[in-house]
Parts: C-alpha cells; structure tokens; sequence
C-alpha cells in the first residue's frame, strides 16, 4: 500500500477503497466481500501497530481459553459483524477498515471466559484480568465518541458478536460449557442481530462503480484535452508561418478540435448524473469547458472562412 501512495501516518480514503475498505456505496455495489477485507486494512502504521499489539495481548490468553479453530471463528465473526454493523450506522458516510472490531470481539470472548470461570480463579487475578479488560474497552469506547475518525460502530459491534460467538464456541476448560440451550440461544441471538441490521442499512447515496466510470472517463478527457490543445498550437504555428489558407486552417480546426470537443461532450453526456457522486461537480464543470471550447473554436473557423 506504501509503494502505490499511502501514507506512512495516514492513509488517504482513495487508496483504502482501492485495497478494499468498507463503504456503503462500493460494499452495497456488490463488493460484499469488503466486510472481510477492511479487517485487513490500516489507516497507517500506528494504528496497525496499536492494533498488533492489542491482538497479541489478548490474543494470547484467549486462544489459550477457546482452542485455536474457535479462537480464529470468533476472531472472524466479530470482526465481520462489527463491519456489518458499521455499515449499518455509517455506510454512506464513513471509509472503514482495521482489526479493531475482530478484537473487541476476543476482549468480549475473554471477558465472557472470566465470568462464567470466576470461582474456579484466585481473586486478585479475577479482579486483574476482568476488570483490567473491561476498563481498557471501555475507554477505547469512550474514546472512539470523543475523537473523530474511530469506528466506534464496528467497534460495538465486534464487541457484541464476540460475546455472543464466544458463548457458541464455548471450550470445556475446568468445568462443563454452557448448556446446549445457552449456546442455541446465542446462535439465534446472532442470526437476529445480523437479520436486523440487514434489514435496516441505509440504500447507499450512489454506486461506487459509477464514480469509478466517472473518474476513469475524466481522466480520459483530460488526457484528450492536452492532445486537442497540442493540435491547436501546431493550427497557430501553421497560420503564423502561412503555411495553410485561411479555409485549410478552418478545416484544420474542424477535424482535430471541434469535433474532438463535440465527440467528447457527447460522451460525457452519457455518464451518470447522480449529484451524490463525488466526481459529479467536476464532471459538470468540464461539460461546461467542452461546450465552451467547441463553441469558441467553431466561431474561429467561420471567421476564418469568411462567415460571421
């Protein structure tokens, strides 16, 4: 991600959605699998780093506790429900990605272990571990409502699907697991939870493949224009130097920049309108500059021709 330009402190939205991070309007453009994805993705390297070693912290003893196949079920779980439920509160505002959702998920998993193992744990270190995890989440919660740019939203989601995940996937380690009904319960829970916030994500502002188009046609444009304006000094160079008669430059001027403009107008034109895209100011912008130039050359060539 460095090498193609994201930031060593910051990574720009541009480059996370090219990799893959959750947003409304590309993951609902039929690009679920960027539910997955985000939770590989970092805003540059101190969050990558934060997130390294909140995982390796809790990571160590939760995996201990649940066996790694259901350490790695919950890890994923959580971190896919945590993106689900961002999307479901900030899908058309927010580019999302990080881990932080999978391991609030095994910070919830950890503290559902504690609890249901507190009379089988010395006191002291019950009170340490549960009560250290639970502060530590907190405050990253309380934190993600008081600085702007946290996820707070997968955050809370992770956090929910890891306890509920956690009671599914609950490991025989000192005494029995929770009774089939607990952990049926939870299942159903989870496949409430997930049915709801199915339910209920916002309709997204525009397709990201469109503003995909957008950009892409654009830059074509703007790529078109540097040769038509190419075109139009070797014109000037030929009429400075008397090179072509006053018809010959007017039809010079036809073929390789009235017509140029007026094709390129005609094509924009197609491209959607949708005024939520991004892109789509500027796109209305260089239709005005188009027309504007066809129109200005035009009246040269009829000037040139003798017309008025």
């Amino acid at each position: 991600m460095l090498i193609n330009g994201a930031g060593l402190w910051h990574s720009p939205n541009n480059i996370q959605l090219t990799w893959g991070a959750n947003f409304g309007p590309a993951t609902q453009d039929g690009q679920w699998w960027r539910l997955a994805s985000a939770l590989f993705l970092h805003f540059g390297v101190v969050h990558l780093v934060l997130n390294c070693f909140s995982l390796w912290e809790v990571g160590q003893l939760t995996e201990r506790m649940y066996g790694k196949l259901s350490f790695i079920i919950i890890y994923f779980a959580s971190g896919l429900f945590g993106n689900l439920f961002s999307l479901a509160v900030q899908g058309n505002v927010a580019v999302s990605g990080g881990a932080s959702g999978a391991i609030f998920g095994l910070y919830a998993a950890l503290l559902t272990f504690l609890w249901r193992k507190k009379s089988h744990i010395d006191g002291v270190e019950f009170r340490w571990l549960f009560w250290g995890a639970s502060g530590l989440a907190t405050a990253t919660i309380v934190l993600g409502f008081i600085i702007p740019g946290i996820d707070n939203a997968a955050h809370i989601g992770g956090f929910v699907a890891g306890g509920l995940t956690s009671i599914i996937f609950s490991q025989p380690v000192w005494t029995k697991t929770f009774s089939k009904n607990i952990s049926l319960a939870a299942a159903l829970v989870m496949v409430f939870f997930i049915s709801i916030l199915i339910k209920n994500i916002p309709s997204p502002k525009y397709r990201w493949s469109q503003e995909l188009l957008l950009r892409n046609e654009i830059s074509q444009f703007l790529y078109e224009d540097q040769s038509i304006n190419r075109s139009w000094l070797d014109i000037m160079n030929k009429n400075k130097q008397g090179l072509a008669s006053p018809s010959e430059l007017a039809g010079e001027i036809d073929t390789a920049i009235v017509n140029r403009y007026d094709d390129s107008f005609e094509k924009l034109s197609q491209l959607p309108t949708n005024p939520h895209l991004p892109s789509a100011l500027q796109l209305e912008n260089i239709l005005q500059y188009a027309e504007q130039r066809k129109q200005e050359s035009k009246a040269i060539a009829d000037k040139l021709r003798g017309g008025k």
